[in-house]
This record gives structure tokens, sequence and C-alpha cells, in this order.
């Protein structure tokens, strides 16, 4: 909240959000492996898609990756007094879980972040936590990425359900491991792409976890 005044951006919040995320995983005795960080051009923008296993999947994902990203969040959590007013400075996007049309308009604000700052962003496709396996990706990210005109990059977590299970509020010593796959350019493709876009996504995520898709039903 602090930085905020000085800085409307949310560069300088997202470096205090790197520096927060390193101490959670310090003192919760949690190691982080990454795999393929060396695929990621920092002068680049991308829409980062990753399964979701777990609340630790967030601040390893910020630990690990080096670069200026936005994640979507639900929309309660802009609510919230602190978090959400951190979640509104810093810039991250609200997701609105059964209304398309903000959804849409979600999608829109993270391809013009894209586009305007050349900001990443980050989207769990799954539309929330998993017990086991994956669920089937939500197109959102796809659109993102074909939208915004950057290349769409595969993240999978793994053993982050291990640190911090659902349903679970203590932390547990462990090694986590965030494999980065290649980079899927989206130039050339429309939005009618998208469902083809998403299934690559999905593949190469399942691939790297060592998922398998679930059933929702």
């Amino acid at each position: 909240m602090v930085v905020s005044i000085f800085d409307r951006t949310g560069n300088t919040q997202h470096r205090v959000m790197l520096f927060w995320a390193r101490i959670v995983l310090r003192l919760g005795g949690i190691q982080c492996a990454v795999y393929g960080a060396e695929k990621i051009d920092s002068n680049r923008a991308y829409v980062l898609v990753s399964n979701h296993a777990s609340y630790m999947d967030t601040p390893v994902i910020i630990a690990a990756i080096p670069l200026q990203f936005r994640f979507f969040a639900k929309k309660g959590l802009f609510s919230i007094p602190f978090i959400g007013w951190h979640l509104r400075h810093a810039g991250h996007l609200e997701v609105a879980r059964g209304d398309a049309r903000a959804s849409l308009k979600s999608m829109a604000e993270g391809a013009k972040l894209i586009r305007e700052r050349g900001t990443s962003v980050l989207i769990f496709p799954e539309g929330g936590r998993t017990e086991a396996g994956l669920r089937p990706f939500k197109e959102g990210g796809a659109y993102i990425a074909i939208k915004a005109g950057v290349p769409a990059v595969p993240v999978a977590l793994v053993n982050t359900r291990k640190v911090l299970p659902m349903h679970s509020l203590m932390l547990r010593p462990g090694k986590v491991e965030i494999h980065l796959g290649d980079p899927i350019e989206t130039a050339g493709m429309t939005i009618h792409d998208r469902g083809r876009l998403n299934e690559m996504l999905q593949e190469r995520v399942a691939e790297l976890s060592g998922e398998s898709l679930v059933s929702t039903t």
C-alpha cells in the first residue's frame, strides 16, 4: 500500500511480493527447484498457464519465474481489507465466476495489460484447486494469449499439495518443482484457434506435471 503511492505501475509491488514469497518459502522449509527457466526471455511478455493444486502455488511461481506478471484472482478477494487493496493497487485482475460477460471483460483487460505495458499474466485455467489430477482447462488463457499476440507458456507445479494440502493451513517442509514448457507462439492464430491452443496447453501441463485429467461430473 505504501509503495503504491509512489508507483502506480505495480512493478514495485511485484518486487515486494517477490520478497514476501521467498520469505514464506524459507520460513516454511520449502525448497523450490525450477526447470526450464532458460526458455523464458525476460524482455518478452507471456501468458503463463499453470495447474492449481495448493495455496502455495502462487508464492512458488512468484519466487521461481523471473518475470513481472499479474495474476487473476477471485472477485471476492478484492473486497477483503489489505489483501484486496493490495491486489487492486498492484494491478491484478478480477475473475467473476459464473458471469460470462464479466469474465470476458477480465480477459480483455488482461490482453490490454500485456499489449500496453508488456506485462505478463498468470492464469490458473482449472478455475480452482484440485485435490488430485487436473480439471479440464477453461479457454481464458488461450484467449488472452491470442488476443495479446504473445506466447503461452505451460507451467507445471509438482508437490505443492504435499507442502500445503487442501483444507489445511499447516505448512509442511519439503521440495517442490516448477517445470516451464516451451512457449507456444500465437502469431497467425485467431480467436477461433483458442480451443486448439487450450488443448495443447492442457496436454503439455499434464505431461510436465505427471497428472491425469479428472472428470468434474
